[in-house]
């Protein structure tokens, strides 16, 4: 099977996400595969650690346009043979994936999990609540992985990489500006992310919350509310219409667990809940849960995370 993965590695450090997805498309292929990518990421040779043969690059394409981006690799297929595209589930394979399957009238899976069983793909369907199969029988596919899936590969050695020369036609949208979200991990790429909603009862309670989440090398979150009311940044928000994760740990503190909240956290691997309300929805869908009060538990915590530190 000739297999092409599309990643995106916008910043100086290649995404776990993308050497997911280098990986997934390698275990698909049963060897090497070719990867194409944009813009000017440094440090793409260690793609092939993750399987990648070769990393073909578009230099000087912001990638915000999703067209252009379609006829890269749609470019890219043709000359390399592919019959099988992979891209990451991410906001760029979203605005990729589904043009690039009806430009090659190709079958498309979106959201795919894990390593597929022959032409059978896992999803998630109904916000997450169920898991479907589907069977994909036409020649070409497109497939958008969902990050956090499948470990990370790390036997290959070095890919070698190429520029990419062709046209790309004019872009329609232009970057007059760029702002850095945040300091720290990135939401999506965070293995561990404490959560905190209205139960910490106003922003100058933040602190513990921070402190937890570094002690334990994570990130921040929060419930739609908390950012509403701008007690914290609106890129912190997680759920249905925030960010979508899938950490393996995800703590939440003073969050009661609407439904669409859980729909953007529920595929976490572990999912811990600390809410003084008995009754809170969220205990549903937890791994583990304690009741009690968050600014009584949140020091215990600290405390903990503090000791287990200093025995590494």
């Amino acid at each position: 099977m000739s297999v092409l993965v599309f990643i995106d590695t916008r910043g100086d450090k290649i995404p776990k996400a993308a050497q997911e997805a280098v990986t997934y498309a390698s275990k698909l292929a049963g060897g090497p595969v070719t990867a194409v990518t944009f813009g000017n990421a440094q440090g793409l040779d260690a793609l092939g650690a993750n399987g990648a043969a070769k990393v073909i690059v578009a230099r000087n394409v912001p990638g915000l346009d999703g067209q252009q981006l379609t006829k890269l690799v749609a470019d890219i297929a043709a000359k390399e043979g592919a019959n099988t595209i992979v891209c990451v589930h991410d906001g760029t394979g979203k605005a990729v994936a589904p043009r690039l399957a009806a430009k090659l009238k190709a079958g498309h899976v979106a959201g795919a999990l894990g390593v597929p069983d022959g032409n059978r793909f896992k999803r998630n369907v109904f916000s997450g609540k169920a898991q479907a199969w589907l069977e994909v029988t036409s020649t070409k596919k497109v497939i958008s992985l969902m990050p956090n899936s499948i470990p990370i590969g790390k036997d290959g050695g070095p890919a070698t990489v190429e520029e990419f020369s062709g046209d790309l036609g004019p872009a329609r949208i232009a970057l007059k500006e760029m702002r850095k979200a945040g300091a720290g991990i990135p939401l999506p790429e965070a293995e561990i992310v404490v959560s905190a909603g209205r139960g910490m009862k106003g922003p100058e309670h933040w602190a513990p919350v921070e402190e937890l989440a570094t002690l334990l090398g994570g990130a921040t979150a929060c419930s739609r509310p908390v950012a509403d009311m701008h007690w914290r940044p609106h890129h912190e928000h997680v759920g249905q219409t925030g960010v979508a994760i899938r950490p393996n740990c995800y703590i939440a503190v003073g969050i009661s667990g609407a439904i669409q909240h859980l729909a953007g956290v529920n595929q976490s691997k572990v999912i811990a809940v600390i809410n003084k309300d008995p009754e809170a929805p969220f205990f549903k869908a937890a791994d583990y849960g304690i009741v009690g009060d968050a600014f009584e538990i949140l020091p215990k915590l600290i405390d903990a995370a503090k000791k287990l530190n200093a025995e590494r």
